[in-house]
């Protein structure tokens, strides 16, 4: 038996949403009725909400230029659910190569943790009493791996991030929580596999088995798989919960 939501007459807004995670987030509340807006730093974002039901608001733009997001959410009047997914997942070795090595490192702190700010920062005003903030972290903000020093440290300060702003928020009564998704089949997380296997000299089917034998419930989740728990954490279901880091990861990293 599959959940039903109803987000009718809600305002929900999506980060890195042409794609993913985020594009599964996003259709899982188009079909529940919310009237969305769903952003991404690519003209893929229009192709995106062209396979959405319902009211949705393709915008492009690069979540790190703080004045760029100023401008194209100038727009937006209310937002009763912000979904902070936007991210960067890429290897970032300590190669020696220090410029080469910055530059990506650079890149992605900007997206996964400058960008996070900037977006809720400029629609938090817009945010009303009740309203939601969900943050998508990874399950590697709660262990690491070889190879990802930007990724994990800004999957762990998003978790940071989180935590604050519910304390911050509460008193306004905004609940603000992360997923922690565990291994999707997204091009990111297939891109990772395939680096992981390259950097460890084994063959990509040794790294998803070990992947998998990691976890309690076997094989890799669907990006559809994920859109359940973010739409619970915004429904009335997640009322009283705020401050929270939960794993969707199939039981790789028990807590």
């Amino acid at each position: 038996m599959s959940v039903t939501f109803d987000f009718t007459g809600k305002s929900v807004l999506v980060t890195g949403a042409s794609s993913g995670i985020g594009f599964g987030v996003a259709m899982g509340f188009a079909r529940a009725g919310a009237e969305l807006t769903i952003l991404s730093s690519t003209d893929a974002i229009f192709e995106a909400a062209k396979r959405m039901p319902g009211r949705v608001t393709p915008i492009r733009c690069d979540i790190s230029d703080a004045a760029m997001v100023t401008e194209r959410l100038r727009g937006i009047e209310r937002v009763d659910v912000l979904v902070n997914n936007a991210g960067l997942e890429r290897p970032t070795p300590l190669t020696g190569d220090h410029p080469a090595g910055n530059e990506t490192f650079e890149r992605i702190v900007a997206i996964n943790i400058t960008g996070t700010q900037n977006v809720t920062d400029t629609l938090i005003g817009r945010i009303p009493e009740g309203g939601r903030i969900i943050l998508t972290a990874s399950i590697w903000a709660r262990t690491a791996v070889p190879g990802f020093s930007a990724y994990v440290a800004t999957k762990h300060a998003n978790l940071g991030l989180m935590r604050a702003w519910a304390q911050e928020l509460g008193p306004r009564g905004i609940r603000v929580n992360a997923v922690c998704p565990g291994w999707v089949k997204t091009g990111p997380a297939m891109n990772s596999l395939r680096e992981l296997a390259r950097s460890s000299g084994r063959s990509e089917e040794e790294v998803a088995r070990e992947i998998m034998s990691a976890q309690a419930i076997d094989g890799l989740m669907e990006p559809a798989d994920m859109a359940d728990i973010y739409m619970f954490l915004a429904s009335s279901g997640g009322a009283n919960i705020t401050g929270q880091a939960i794993n969707v990861d199939r039981g790789e990293v028990m807590s």
